[in-house]
C-alpha cells in the first residue's frame, strides 16, 4: 500500500492492522461458536462439531466479506489423490477433511490433563486415536504412493505473454507505443507462424492484466490487435480498460476488461471484471477507510455484471481476471455456460517477492481441478503457466522475465458435480452449524429457566 498505493507509511500500517483485525474476526467467530457448544454440551461435542464450524466460517469469509484467500483446503493442492474430492465438493470438501482429521487427533486428549482418566475417556482414546493415526497414515501414503491421474492429453497450444512491466515503486514505466511493440514481438513466439520452427498455428494469444492503461475504445489500439489476430490467424485475448459511465464531476468510471479479437480480425466482445480487489480497485466501506483514498487516485473502477464467453471457430473461452480466481463458485459459472478452457489474466506484480504469487497460483490450480478444465494463466510478472485438469503445472515461465510461453492445453466439455451444483457442501455445513448453535442456545435458555 505504501510502495504501490501511494499511501504514507503510517497510513499503510494503519490499514494493515485494521485488515488483520478484520480477518481475525473470523477466527474469533469460530472460537465463539466452539465455546457455545462446549459450554452447553461438552468439549467432545464441540470437537465433533468443529469441522462443520470451520467450513461454515470459511464460507462466511467467502460470501459475506469476500476474501477467501488461502482457505484450509488449498494446503492439499499437491495431494493428487485427495484433491479428487474437489470435483465433487470444491475446496471446502478438502477443508472439511483436514479439519476432521485434526479433530480426531484432539478428541482423545480433549479433557484437561488435571482430570483423572475415566473409563469413558480411556475407551474414547482406544477408539479414536487409532482412527486418527490410520487416516493420517493413509493420507501420507496416498500423497506419495497413491494412484496418480494419467497425463492429460493436450492437442492445442497458446502463446502466453509475460510483459514484466513495472507496477510501481518509483520505476519509470514504458510508453504505450513501446508496450504495443513489445507485445507484438513477444506474440511471435519462436514456434509462431512464420518461424522456421513452426509446426502449427497456436490456438490463442493472451496478453495479461498489466499497468498498461489501454482503452478498448482507442482506435489505434483496436486496429493493432485486430491486425495482429488477422495476420497470425490466431484469436487474441487482451486485458484493457473500458469506459463505464461519465460522472457528474466530469470524470469517468472504468471497467477492468478482457477484450477478444477473433482470428479473422473482427472484434469478439469483452468481459468486464465482476469481482474487484478491495483496496486495489475500490475502497470498501469508504467512510471507515477515508484515509485510504489515495490508493485509488485515477482508478475509479466499477464492477461488471455479466459472465461473458468468447467463441471463435466453435471454441469457447471463459476468462477471469486476477483476484476473481479465488472464488470457486463464480469461476464454475463460466464452465457451466459452456467454457471449454479457462483463461486467467493477472498482474501479480503488486505482490512483490512474497509468497503471494505462489499462493495465487495454487488457488488457480484448484479451479482447474474443481471444473476439470485446463487453465491458461498469463501474468505480467509471473507465475505464467498452463495447468491441466488435475491441477498439475504442465508448462511454466520463470518470474520477473520478459518473454512468451508456448503453453499446451486442450478443449474439454464434461461437467463435474461441483460445476453443476457449486458450494452445496459449504451450504450444508452452514445450515448444520446454524442448527447446532440454535439447539445449544435453546438448551442454555432452558437450563437458566430451570435454575
Amino acid at each position: 500500500m505504501h510502495l504501490y498505493g501511494n499511501l504514507s507509511e503510517v497510513a499503510s500500517v494503519g490499514v494493515l492492522i485494521l485488515f488483520a483485525l478484520y480477518l481475525g474476526l473470523y477466527l474469533a467467530l469460530f472460537g465463539l461458536l466452539f465455546g457455545v457448544i462446549r459450554r452447553n454440551w461438552s468439549v467432545s461435542a464441540a470437537l465433533i462439531s468443529a469441522p462443520l464450524l470451520w467450513v461454515a466460517v470459511e464460507f462466511a469469509r467467502d460470501r459475506v466479506t469476500g476474501f477467501p484467500w488461502d482457505l484450509l483446503g488449498y494446503a492439499q493442492i499437491n495431494n493428487l489423490t485427495l484433491t479428487r474430492i474437489a470435483p465433487w465438493t470444491g475446496v471446502f470438501g478438502l477443508s472439511l477433511v483436514i479439519a476432521t482429521v485434526n479433530a480426531l487427533w484432539a478428541l482423545p486428549i480433549a479433557q484437561p490433563i488435571t482430570q483423572p482418566i475415566t473409563r469413558t475417556r480411556s475407551r474414547r482414546t482406544r477408539l479414536v486415536l487409532p482412527l486418527a493415526v490410520l487416516l493420517t497414515t493413509a493420507a501420507i501414503w496416498l500423497q506419495f504412493k497413491g494412484a496418480q491421474p494419467p497425463p492429460a492429453e493436450s492437442t492445442a497450444t497458446a502463446v502466453l505473454v509475460q510483459e514484466n512491466l513495472s507496477v510501481g515503486g518509483g520505476a519509470q514505466q514504458e510508453s504505450r507505443e513501446a508496450m504495443l511493440a513489445s507485445f507484438a514481438t513477444l506474440s511471435r513466439h519462436p514456434n509462431f507462424p512464420g518461424s522456421a520452427n513452426t509446426s502449427e498455428t497456436p490456438d490463442l494469444i493472451a496478453w495479461p492484466e498489466s499497468p498498461a492503461a489501454f482503452l478498448d475504445s482507442d482506435q489505434s489500439y483496436r486496429n493493432f490487435m485486430e491486425q495482429l489476430a488477422q495476420s497470425s490467424s490466431t484469436p487474441v485475448l487482451a486485458d484493457d480498460l473500458s469506459l463505464a459511465s461519465r460522472n457528474s464531476d466530469g470524470s469517468y468510471s472504468l471497467y477492468n476488461s478482457a477484450s477478444f479479437f477473433k482470428a479473422d480480425g473482427t472484434y469478439g466482445g469483452r468481459y468486464d471484471k465482476i469481482h474487484l480487489v478491495p483496496f486495489g480497485e475500490y475502497v470498501p466501506y469508504k467512510p471507515l477507510f477515508f484515509f485510504a483514498g489515495k490508493i485509488l487516485e485515477g482508478l475509479p473502477f466499477v464492477p461488471g455484471t455479466q459472465r461473458v464467453l468468447f467463441d471463435d471457430r466453435g471454441r469457447k473461452y471463459g476468462v477471469f481476471i486476477c483476484y476473481e480466481s479465488i472464488f470457486g463458485d463464480e469461476i464454475r459459472q463460466f464452465v457451466g455456460r459452456g467454457a471449454q478452457v479457462l483463461v486467467n489474466l493477472s498482474d501479480d506484480g503488486w505482490y512483490g517477492d512474497s509468497s503471494a504469487p505462489w499462493e495465487h497460483l495454487d488457488m488457480v490450480r484448484m479451479r482447474a481441478i474443481e471444473n476439470h478444465r485446463w487453465v491458461l494463466r498469463a501474468t505480467n510478472t509471473g507465475v505464467t503457466a498452463s495447468i491441466d485438469p488435475y491441477g498439475r503445472i504442465v508448462d511454466q515461465m520463470p518470474r520477473h522475465t520478459r518473454g512468451a510461453l508456448l503453453a499446451r492445453f486442450n478443449f474439454l466439455e464434461d461437467l463435474t458435480f461441483y460445476t453443476r451444483y457449486g458450494d452445496w457442501l459449504a451450504w450444508i455445513c452452514a445450515a448444520l452449524t446454524a442448527g447446532i448453535i440454535a439447539v445449544s442456545l435453546l438448551r442454555s435458555r432452558r437450563h437458566v429457566i430451570a435454575q
